[in-house]
């Protein structure tokens, strides 16, 4: 059996690499760029993968990419949803269901987060999956990368399910009313088993949550369903101190995708302190979460 040239795996993968711009990705263009697209060790650090691997899935010498390998090809790419379906069946997966949370970002919203700047922001799935964030989040935060994939799950860090710590920020946070944070974010996981009531990742959090966390059970069975979509912390930073930000949640529609933006009031000391955390934090890249679907 033969592949019509150029349509196969590796190819596709280059073509699309080769295309995006790294201003698209937030990266830096130098004068001494050749390469009008993505250089290999680029999207190889988008993607959470090895160069190695990078390069064998392009020269065709590896053809059968895990579903969570394809997902993080498919976000650092930024791909269209049908693009993205294409890679899937490339690699010999089933593209994700209609009633499957995507971890998927579309290119419009990538276009949209690139533009932020040094704002912190972060990308949930509908289950609260984190799957990007960009530099201005782990200096306010700390650095996600540090913590098994899996684990990068908002409403973990807000149930835990023993006394490991937290995934999703290094540094204390306080909200002005915990409990309502609370409710809401429990409140949210309930909308979100409505809108996808198949998906077994969804499902799966929610048994180990009801079953490993008293309090997560106890607002479980009051049946409560809303949307979370801000709130106010303070984040004890260890370079600025205390921050007071407000935490925006935004909805990009079908997919359920939810953008968490943090802010301080402008002209304020707290905005002040962001800007200095965002100067002096780790040095990290926008990245996606390497355990998508």
């Amino acid at each position: 059996m033969t592949t019509t040239p150029g349509t196969g795996l590796g190819a596709m993968i280059r073509t699309w690499r080769d295309r995006l711009p790294p201003s698209a990705a937030a990266l830096p263009v130098g004068r001494a760029r050749r390469a009008a697209g993505l250089r290999r060790e680029e999207l190889a650090d988008l993607a959470g993968l090895s160069v190695d691997y990078v390069v064998r899935l392009e020269q065709g010498r590896a053809t059968t990419p895990s579903v969570q390998v394809v997902a993080s090809l498919a976000r650092a790419l930024q791909l269209s949803t049908p693009e993205r379906d294409h890679l899937y069946r490339l690699a010999g997966l089933t593209p994700p269901a209609g009633g499957t949370i995507s971890d998927h970002i579309p290119p419009g919203v990538h276009r949209v987060l690139s533009r932020l700047g040094d704002v912190a922001v972060a990308v949930f799935a509908a289950d609260w999956q984190l799957v990007w964030w960009n530099r201005g989040w782990a200096a306010l935060l700390g650095d996600p990368s540090a913590a098994e994939p899996r684990l990068r799950n908002f409403a973990r860090d807000r149930f835990p399910l023993g006394a490991g710590p937290a995934c999703l920020a290094q540094w204390p946070v306080t909200e002005l009313d915990s409990d309502t944070t609370d409710l809401a974010v429990v409140a949210d996981l309930r909308r979100a088993t409505g809108r996808f009531p198949h998906d077994a990742r969804l499902a799966g959090l929610i048994r180990e949550l009801t079953a490993g966390n008293r309090r997560f059970a106890r607002l479980w069975a009051t049946g409560a369903v809303a949307a979370h979509r801000e709130d106010d912390k303070t984040i004890d930073h260890p370079s600025v101190g205390p921050i007071e930000v407000n935490c925006d949640v935004l909805g990009d529609g079908d997919t359920e995708l939810k953008i968490v933006i943090m802010t301080a009031v402008p002209g304020s000391p707290a905005e002040t302190k962001l800007r200095l955390a965002a100067a002096t934090g780790p040095p990290v890249r926008e990245r996606a979460a390497p355990a998508g679907r």
